[in-house]
């Protein structure tokens, strides 16, 4: 274990063994961290009254501050909490919020995601694995990036939307209504534009199977007029799969409203908002 110096770390943290801490480094309240994570200098981490449990082999480059109050009013500095799993990167001056009292209590993270600078997850989010998020990209409370979805820079997402496994996000995108899995969506506002097909092969699904899914989602897209009898059609038209099953499943669960073509409607036409 090193620490530098310079750091001021409290007296209700946990270091496992082979954590680095930098220089002018803050970590403060009741922080976990585990084995082989690295902080760099000017990192923050914790705070006076949330509750964060850091995984193995972490990475926080300076100027990060994670697990700060989150960024609502109703927060009134109850001991909430923060999560991350093993082997994330947070890149510049990256921030992670804890949660509110309004879900769970949690603010959650899972493995192997790459988080570059200036990224901002608000409070009560949920990050799923292998997930990469790039500059600039902002997630509103209550979010959930389910795993394996690439999010370009400069996007932004309204709390409570939802991005299904696999999907990809283009850059400067706004996003105001769930993001289909397995899709490629652009815009503002951001819509579902087409399969996400070069990269469900890059994930090893087999051509079959993309092929599979794009009927599937060419059919929401274009060939129905309701989720209801998209999903008549899929059932009907695609072969069963874990994938398909799925597909549905994250349609029927929407409480936004899936983000597609000409249906999908800015917040002054959406009653939702």
């Amino acid at each position: 274990m090193k620490i530098h110096s310079s750091s001021v770390i409290g007296p209700e943290v946990e270091l496992a063994e082979g954590v680095e801490i930098g220089p002018y480094c803050l970590i403060q309240g009741k922080v976990k961290i585990g084995a082989g994570t690295f902080v760099e200098g000017h990192v923050t981490i914790g705070s006076r009254y949330g509750v964060l449990e850091i995984g193995d082999n972490n990475h926080f480059s300076p100027g990060a501050v994670i697990g700060g109050a989150p960024q609502d009013i109703t927060y009134k500095n109850e001991a909430t909490r923060l999560k991350i799993g093993n082997n994330n990167t947070f890149r510049e001056f990256s921030t992670v919020n804890i949660a509110t009292l309004k879900g769970d209590k949690e603010t959650t993270i899972g493995n192997n995601n790459y988080f570059m600078a200036y990224t901002h997850v608000g409070h009560d989010c949920k990050i799923g694995n292998n997930v990469v998020i790039a500059n600039n990209t902002h997630l509103g409370g209550h979010t959930v990036i389910e795993d394996n979805v690439v999010i370009g820079g400069v996007c932004a997402f309204n709390q409570f939307t939802r991005v299904g496994k696999f999907a990809f996000v283009a850059g400067s995108s706004i996003v105001i209504k769930d993001v289909l899995p397995f899709s490629r969506a652009q815009g503002n506002y951001a819509i579902c534009r087409a399969t996400n097909k070069v990269g469900l092969v890059r994930k090893g699904f087999t051509r079959e199977e993309v092929e599979n899914i794009h009927r599937a989602m060419r059919i929401v897209l274009m060939g129905s007029d309701t989720i209801e009898e998209g999903i008549e059609r899929i059932q009907r038209e695609c072969k069963p799969s874990e994938n398909i099953d799925y597909f549905i499943q994250f349609m029927r669960s929407s409480k936004r409203g899936v983000a597609r073509g000409k249906r999908s409607l800015g917040p002054e036409e959406d009653s939702e908002i």
